[in-house]
This record gives structure tokens, sequence and C-alpha cells, in this order.
């Protein structure tokens, strides 16, 4: 649990940044010395009023030879005056005994005195370094506009050593510390982003910022269609507090960089940084740009406050590049583009927007980019070389980065000289395409960084930004609402709560590709699964070969397990038409029905089979009918005990199979409502489908067309979940026709935790018949004199 105001930390390394708990800081906090009138005192007074009249050098190290002095001073004082007759007083408390003939009462009383004038200096020492250090934090603030700010060291960056120490002194003559980042300041970051994969390289950079942020923070994503679409559910589903996200199209921006080729392996959205002039609002001054392999160890607002640094017409803030690359001696005949000296990288840039308009940045690349294409004839570091070409032509535009805010691990590097220990680290840079593979002294460390945020719960980084109010969110707010009209002390609190609990969503977490069929009539299957049901993919995406969608259950640890899993299995990685969607966990119950619906909302068919992932279906499903009436088609349910078993090729096969003891019909011996209207019997001679009536209790599984109703939410873990859906599309007249030689078989497993808590628990099986009382009021509401038979059936029963 993540109080207001704190950061939960994973633990890294013993003095890294990361670890440790950050509290947030509001204003200056003042210490003050004993208040005594002495000159020790004026002098307190004295340099504090210096200080915070001037943070001028001179004067600074005029309180500094105090601090040094007067300790000094003091000593030798009480040294001088521990001497009696020229000789010594001994503290030693085997020459204080009463026998020793330098005991007196007059030497006793001087003696105590002594040692409380001892403590008394060091006290006001203490408190003098104290005052010292806070004077220094207490400096006027920087002033922009008609707008006075003040800034605090601890409440803005995160208190690095070097922020501390006044790292603006490389480019500035003034005296004393430049204003660093206000409290609830707006820091904006600029990510390109396109593609499935990369999307979760986003994330795990955006988890890095948040986990350091003390700042609202507004990203702008340049993504093509597919990556809004899954960060934009992302992020809405996340609702991480004072964080905003604006989308630009991608593909909109194709046309103006086209024109360059590229052979560096992000393509042509490699080139996309080259345009955020045009791409963002015209009234964004700054933005820090990043690329998608980045991973955070500091606060971001302390590269932020760099932006304070820039002088003259300096726009672009860059870190060298580390590597040889544009000193053209990696390999024989290699020839790079022209650079000054070793170039500069640009997976982490500082852009000044307003004067790089004004400076008329688009001509200035597009010139320069034209002229070198001429020689070089493409790009082989996309955006990079183009970038560094302009800088060549332009050095004033840059101002330096310290490395450690683009700690590269590309190959060649020279990234070991950034830092000596861990809190040097800022930025890491994975500008590899072996990614975490890369040959690096330290690589050990770094990756078990990255893997740190990769599998850090997202969750607790929904904390609100202490003393800093979050925009108006209607979905917050509404969701509030929600919630504030349950009562606490109903014994199923917990299960109504469930129903308006926003799950963090990640769609489409592996590649996906799907070519709809000429004729429209593809089926897609539907399922959800949790960890635990994990070995049953292979076997489904071995027996139906149309597409499927699929909603996993996962802890962001069991996320990449699951993805580790996906690309060491060909089976997996053979299928593109597979989407997986990741819904996160929260909360104690599983939530089934909402999983169910994240799947069927991603459907990209005309119509799908409702199934669950412990059931093999036939590779395939002809529906009929469908595309104009009301229809759900049957698909009988079948199970076996046994764990391997030979899937019948045919319904002979299949018939065969029950004859033997071999297959049973579904829940036969457990459950026999659930199936029974199926009519297994009269399916067995079936050669044309047949319809079937709703009875009390029915739960099959059927082909649907993709408009059909949703799943009630309400209904988690075990129990009424697939019949309150049949019972919504009874409501809604659809026809249960059952196909006479369709089928699916359930393979046995363990049970499920949620079957082993409704049998277990009393209160679990109460509270799930209340849910259905409601459910079945509902329905009433809903569809009026209709639905009472949906009441008597249940009575009945």
């Amino acid at each position: 649990m993540v109080r207001a105001g704190e950061t939960a930390s994973p633990t890294l390394l013993k003095g890294h940044p990361v670890a440790g708990q950050r509290k947030y800081y509001e204003g200056s906090r003042g210490l003050h010395a004993p208040g005594r009138e002495t000159a020790l005192g004026l002098e307190i007074a004295t340099s504090e009023r210096m200080l915070g009249i001037c943070r001028g050098r001179r004067k600074f190290l005029a309180v500094s030879l105090t601090l040094l002095c007067i300790p000094a001073v003091t000593w030798l004082y009480l040294f001088a005056g521990s001497y009696e007759d020229g000789k010594p007083v001994s503290l030693s408390p085997l020459e204080s005994q009463p026998h020793s003939p330098r005991y007196t009462a007059s030497s006793q009383r001087e003696r105590e005195s002594l040692e409380v004038r001892v403590r008394e200096v060091e006290e006001e020492n203490r408190a003098l370094r104290r005052q010292l250090s806070l004077a220094q934090g207490r400096a006027p603030g920087h002033r922009r506009g008609n707008h006075s700010k003040t800034y605090s060291m601890e409440e803005g960056t995160g208190d690095s050593e070097n922020l501390r120490a006044g790292i603006v002194a490389g480019n500035s003559s003034e005296c004393g510390q430049q204003p660093v980042v206000e409290k609830c300041e707006t820091i904006h970051v600029a990510i390109v982003c396109a593609g499935y994969n990369a999307s979760r390289d986003v994330v795990t950079l955006v988890k890095s910022v948040l986990f350091h942020r003390r700042n609202p923070l507004h990203f702008h994503l340049i993504a093509d269609s597919i990556a809004e679409q899954i960060l934009a559910t992302l992020f809405q589903t996340w609702m991480v507090p004072a964080v905003r996200v604006d989308f630009y199209n991608a593909d909109e921006l194709k046309s103006e960089v086209s024109w360059i080729p590229n052979k560096h392996y992000s393509g042509i959205y490699g080139l996309m940084k080259l345009v955020l002039t045009k791409t963002l609002p015209a009234n964004l001054e700054r933005v820090i740009v990043l690329d998608t392999d980045i991973t955070f160890a500091t606060d971001i607002a302390e590269l932020w406050a760099v932006f304070h640094k820039f002088k003259g017409q300096q726009v672009l803030g860059l870190v060298e590049n580390q590597s040889d690359w544009y000193l053209g001696n990696l390999w024989k005949n290699h020839r790079p583009w022209p650079a000054l000296g070793r170039g500069y990288n640009t997976g982490v840039i500082l852009l000044l927007l307003d004067k790089l308009r004004k400076m008329k940045w688009e001509q200035m690349w597009r010139l320069t980019a034209e002229r070198e294409l001429m020689g070089m004839l493409s790009t082989s570091l996309a955006d990079q070389d183009i970038f560094n070409a302009v800088i060549k032509q332009n050095p004033f535009l840059v101002y330096q980065l310290p490395c450690f805010w683009n700690v590269q691990l590309s190959d060649h590097t020279r990234s070991e000289q950034c830092y000596r220990d861990v809190s040097d680290l800022k930025v890491i840079h994975w500008n590899s395409p072996k990614k975490l593979r890369v040959k690096n002294k330290h690589v050990e460390f770094f990756r078990n960084l990255y893997l740190t945020f990769l599998e850090y719960d997202g969750n607790l980084l929904r904390r609100e930004l202490f003393g800093c109010p979050s925009e108006a969110d209607v979905n917050s707010e509404n969701l509030q609402k929600q919630l504030s009209e349950l009562d606490e002390d109903d014994l199923c609190y917990e299960f109504r709560r469930e129903r308006f609990t926003v799950h963090r969503t990640h769609l489409y977490f592996l590649h996906y590709e799907y070519e709809s069929a000429s004729d429209n009539t593809d089926v897609t299957l539907v399922a959800q699964l949790s960890m635990d049901r994990l070995q049953m993919l292979e076997a489904i995406c071995k027996h139906w070969e149309g597409p499927i969608s699929l909603a996993l259950y996962l802890s962001d640890a069991e996320a990449q397990q699951f993805l580790r899993y996906a690309q060491g299995s060909e089976v997996l990685m053979g299928r593109h038409n597979v989407a997986y969607h990741i819904v996160y966990k929260e909360g104690q119950f599983y939530p089934v029905n909402l999983l169910r619906n994240v799947a069927m909302k991603h459907v990209g068919t005309p119509y799908m089979f409702l199934s669950d992932i412990d059931f093999l279906p036939m590779k395939s499903v002809i529906q009929l009918d469908l595309a104009n009436t009301k229809k759900a088609m049957i698909i009988p349910a079948f199970e076996t005990l046994r764990y391997r078993l030979s899937f019948p090729k045919s319904k002979a096969e299949l018939l065969s199979m029950l004859d033997m003891g071999t297959l049973f019909t579904f829940r036969y011996h457990v459950w026999t409502k659930g199936h029974a209207p199926t009519n297994f019997a009269k399916w067995r001679t079936a050669t044309t489908p047949y319809r079937v009536e709703w009875e009390a209790d029915f739960e099959p599984y059927v082909v649907v067309r993709r408009d059909c109703p949703e799943y009630d939410r309400r209904f988690v873990g075990f129990g009424w979940n697939k019949v309150a859906h049949i019972m919504e599309l009874d409501a809604q007249e659809y026809e249960f026709t059952v196909l006479p030689n369709a089928y699916m078989i359930h393979m046995p497993h363990a049970p499920s935790f949620d079957i082993t808590k409704f049998r277990s628990n009393k209160q679990y099986r109460i509270c799930l018949k209340t849910l259905k009382e409601e459910f079945q009021q509902d329905m009433s509401r809903r569809y009026g004199f209709a639905a009472l038979k949906y009441l008597t059936a249940e009575n009945n029963s």
C-alpha cells in the first residue's frame, strides 16, 4: 500500500536512488538555533541575512570560514580554560576521585560547568550548520513573466548530489544556484511509438518515470493507429492521477519524412522526432524527447531543470555519443554521417520548441538532409544522423548534457566513464538491437534494474501527488460516486465493489495479424484464462485454426512470464491471428465476466464462439444464417477424465467414445441442468440443426454475432456467470439452435481457487444467491412481463 506522498520501491542496490522510500516535502522547513543572545547567535543571524540577500561567492566563503573558525576558537578557549596554574585539569574519572590531591569542590563545579559548555557549543555548531544549509535553499526565487516562483531543492527534483552542488555553474556566470522545478509544474514528455511490440517498451519506460516522479506529467505520444489503440486503453484504465496523455497521428506525419531513405531498424518512425516542432502544440515551449528503450533511475524533474541552464542560442540538450560510430573507425570503409567530434545520441533530447520554431528548424534540417543525402544516399541511424549533421554546421545549438543522462549500452560503448557508483546513474539507454543481451561490465545490474520496472505492480503507481491537485477526471469522479453509494457494512460489499473496479488493460500484448475471409464468415474463438491454465494455449491453437481473442488475468510479473512462455513456443509464435489482452490483477476475485467482455470487445470477425480455455474445440464451426437473425448456435459440450485423449476426428468417432465410456456429456454427474436442454439423445441421430428452449440454469457454449450482449460484471469467480448471459440472450429473443455435427471437449484439470472458495465459504454462496436475485429483479425491470418466467422457472427448479 502506497501512502500519499510516498513512493513504493523495489530493492535494487544499497545507495541507489530507487532504493528506499522518498517523501514529498512542502516548502522549506526551517531549523533554528537556540535563542541565546550571544556573539555566536549574532554570527548565525548575520550569516543567514547575508545568504538570504545574495548568494555571492565571497559572502558564502565568509560564512563558510566562520563555520570553520568558530569551533576552532571555541575549543582553543575551552582548552586554555582547562589549565590551572599552567597544568591541565584532567577529566579522567580516575583522577576525579575524592582521594585525588587535585579533587576539590571548586574544581568539580568547574569541570561540570565545562562539560555543560562543551555540549552547548556542540549543539550551537550543529544548529549553525543546519542554518547554513537552509539558507542556501532560501535564496530568492527565479522570476519568469509576472509570477514569482519559490523553489525548494527538497520538494523539486529528488535532491541529487549534483544539483545540491550547483551543477548549473558549467554554462553560467551567475552566482549561486539556478532555480529547479516548481513543485506542481507540469513536465512534458514526447515519445514516438508504433506497432504492437513497442507499446510494451513504452509501459516500462513510463513505469520508471512514474516511480520517481514528484510532478504532474503530460505525455505526448506520436503513435500509429495500433499503438494509439493499445496505449489509449492502457492509460484510461490505469487512471494515474496528475498524468495527461495526448496522441498525434504518426501515419499523417509519414509524408514529412518518407522521402528520407533510412536503413535503421526503427524504420520511418525513427525519423519523426525531426518534425516535433510542427507536430506538438504551438504553445508548448519545451519538451523532453525519449526513445522507448529508456529506463529512468531518478526523478525526471532533475532533467527538466536542466532547461534553466540553456544560454544564448542553445536549443538542443544532448549527451555525447558513447561509441566510436561517428569517428568512423569501427571497421574498414565505415563512412558515417558528419558529426561534431564523437557526435550526439538522440535517445534523450531536451527541445526548446519555441526557439527552434523561431530559428526555422524545419527548413534547417531539411536543407541539411538534402545536401548530405546526395553523398550518403541514406541514413544509418535515422534522425540521429540528421541531428548531428545540423549540429556539425551549427555547434552553438547544443547544450551538452552530462553523460549520465543517457548511459548508452550499445556495442563498443564508453558508457562506463559516465558513472562511478550507483548514485551517478540517471538514465539507462538500451540502444542496441540486442537490447538486454548487450555486452557491458555492469550489464547484470542494468538488466535487473530494467526487470524491476518491467515486473513492478503498476497499480502501486496510482498515487496522488501530495499538494498537487489533479485535473477533474469524469471517469474517476463517476467511479468514486458509485463506490460511495455502496454500503461498506454489507457482508457482500467486496462482491459489489468488484463490479466497479477498473483493471489496467493492455490490449494486443503480442503482435497480431488477421485477414478477413472473402465470404465474411469467419468465427473468432473467445476465452479467458489465468496463469494456472497457460498450458492449454498450445492445445487450443492446434485445434482451432481461426482467429482467437484471449483475455489473460495476470500480475505484471506474470505477464512477463507469459511473454517468455509465448516467445519460446513454436506453436504460439507460429500463430499471428491470436490476440492476447492482458487484464492486470486487482482485488480478491477473478473477474471472469470482465475478462470475457474484454476478449469479446476486440473480436474482428462477424461471429464469435464463446468458449472457455479448458475446452478443446473442433477445428472450425460453420454457422447458419446468423447475419440477419438473432441466433445462438449451441456447440454440444462433452468431457473426459483422461489427461491424454485422442481427439475424435468425426461425430461417429465421438459417439463410439461415448459408448465406450471414454467421453461423457459435460457435467452430467454434478450439474446436469447446465446442459440438459441441449438434448444429447436427439443430437446423437440429428443431421440438421434443431431448436431447443431455454430452461433454468442453462449455460451452453454458443456461436453468436459480434454485437451480442455483454456478460454481467456483478458475477465474479465461480457461479452463475454464464447462466446470467444465456438468460439475457433469451430475454432479447435469441433463438437457441443446436449444431448437429459440432462438438467440444472439456479437459480435466485441478479445481480452480474460485470453485474451492465457493464450496468452502458459506458467505460466498450467500452473496452469490443475493446477486442472482438482484440480477433477476433487474431483468424484470428491463424486459417487463416476459422476464417473469425466469423467476417462475427458478422457483420450480
